[in-house]
């Protein structure tokens, strides 16, 4: 794999950036359930990683502080959060009506603490655009974030609020485009349909598409309106190895950093396409996955790292450190340091894994042609857009505390990413919050004429491309097929800026 003059050994892209890392203590301990594969203890991994391998030194360490009702409903719909704040494990069959119409169940639980995790996670992504737009870092990152599927109205594939369009929006109040590049295999469906019909940002998914959840992200899927070619897809097949994806990911991010011009770019780094992933069927190495991080590093715009899907967790972790290495511009030796996770990663005790032996299904041609198909629509677009600012729009008030947490809570929980495997309960930490309803969120969504209200005649349990009910990530630990039809183009656009 060619790796150029954006490897961090030379070049402009081995100068070192400064980063602002967010990271909450407590969200380890939030659990959604035996035998599901998410587990937010993943997040409690890495750090420890980043803090052995003394990376945390580097960067400024931030708590995030909980996203509130109004932030939140910038982009979902008020009575969606009304019903996340209020129900619980013990009230949920009270409340059947509302599951189903959410799509809370299955593959989004209930679980205690659920609207707490949503306000840490959203959090952070809004703080570091925050961060960003003050340009007091030049890289923010938040592996807490990433839940690309959350819908205005309904949870999707483990996601309940949207970070990632809540932190562009946030972004979008001082850059004029914003560029979003999504590196998980599962296609950004959520983020593609919040920002369809703009031409003030553009998405790129590179994901696993044919017969997998949530079943979106075709080629022929280009935007709508105003947005039409601001949205790219790059369906693949099982196996893409590191060699092949980047034959596609680089010549594809620069003719868009080239033509589109984003003034920040939001990354989500999902580890699920990493080789040996438990959901996943590509064959990158950690070193492959970076190499995204480290493309859309050299160009020296503002960048949110975020994380996303993963599911065999002692890789995440080490993606996740090895990709926090990569934005401070630091190369991390492969023998791990002795920490309170060390088991995890035996019997090899490294940073990094070498990919399977499995089978490339993306020929040569095929490969080619999607490249070709799509550097020719981005050829379509002539200059990179101009908006026309009035006032800008106050800052989202996220207020962000420095902390102390290389002695983060380091119990080992027996939480493993082993199927069947018996968890042992730990003692719950979650916060205990009560929220007091804000009421409707309108006013605060009215602060510039580029951020509109989201159009409400939008159908609840309804999704814009055929939508994803009736699919389920998980089926005893497998992936169920989703059915519908990724060419539909959306019926009725949700068009959050103009």
């Amino acid at each position: 794999m060619d790796v150029g003059g954006n490897s961090l050994a030379s070049g402009a892209d081995g100068k070192k950036r400064k980063v602002s890392y967010f990271y909450d203590p407590e969200v380890g301990n939030y659990y959604y359930g035996q035998g599901h594969p998410m587990k937010p203890h993943r997040m409690r991994m890495t750090h420890a990683l980043l803090a052995h391998y003394g990376l945390l030194q580097h960067m400024h360490v931030l708590k995030p502080n909980p996203a509130r009702d109004k932030d939140l409903c910038r982009f979902h719909a008020d009575d969606y959060i009304a019903f996340l704040r209020s129900v619980t494990p013990e009230t949920q069959q009270d409340q059947l009506r509302q599951l189903k119409r959410f799509n809370v169940g299955e593959d989004c639980p209930v679980f205690d603490g659920l609207y707490s995790f949503c306000q840490t996670y959203a959090g952070g992504s809004v703080g570091g655009a925050v961060k960003l737009n003050h340009g007091h870092c030049d890289i923010a990152v938040n592996w807490a974030g990433g839940l690309h599927h959350a819908k205005k109205c309904e949870a999707s594939g483990f996601c309940y609020v949207n970070d990632i369009v809540l932190a562009i929006l946030e972004l979008l109040k001082v850059h004029e485009r914003v560029l979003y590049v999504d590196i998980d295999i599962h296609h950004g469906d959520g983020v593609e349909e919040a920002f369809y019909t703009t031409d003030r940002v553009m998405t790129v998914s590179f994901h696993k598409f044919g017969d997998y959840f949530p079943g979106t992200g075709d080629v022929r899927d280009i935007g709508y309106g105003s947005g039409k070619y601001y949205s790219l897809n790059v369906p693949l097949d099982d196996g893409i190895d590191d060699e092949s994806y980047q034959s596609l990911f680089k010549p594809i991010m620069g003719k868009v950093m080239e033509v589109f011009k984003p003034g920040a770019v939001v990354l989500q780094c999902g580890a699920d396409s990493l080789s040996g992933d438990r959901l996943g069927c590509f064959n990158l190495s950690i070193k492959g996955h970076a190499e995204c991080v480290k493309y859309m590093r050299s160009f020296n715009v503002p960048l949110l790292l975020l994380g996303g899907g993963g599911y065999t967790i002692r890789n995440v972790a080490r993606c996740w450190c090895y990709e926090t290495g990569v934005a401070l511009g630091i190369e991390l030796e492969d023998k791990m340091p002795q920490h309170e996770y060390y088991e995890y990663f035996g019997p090899d005790y490294t940073l990094h894994v070498a990919p399977s032996n499995m089978e490339n299904k993306n020929s040569r041609q095929i490969l080619e042609d999607i490249r070709s198909k799509l550097l020719d629509n981005l050829s379509k677009l002539q200059h990179a857009p101009s908006v026309q600012f009035q006032e800008r729009p106050p800052d989202t008030e996220l207020p962000e505390a420095d902390e102390d947490l290389e002695d983060a809570d380091s119990r080992w929980d027996a939480d493993s990413d082993t199927n069947g495997e018996e968890r042992k309960p730990i003692p719950s930490r979650v916060r205990r919050e009560h929220v007091e309803p804000e009421g409707k969120c309108t006013d605060d969504m009215k602060t510039e004429e580029h951020l509109r209200e989201v159009e409400s005649t939008f159908a609840e349990s309804t999704s814009l491309k055929g939508g994803n009910s009736g699919s389920s990530l998980i089926d005893g630990g497998q992936i169920k097929v989703e059915q519908g039809n990724s060419n539909k183009p959306f019926d009725q656009p949700t068009d959050i800026i103009s």
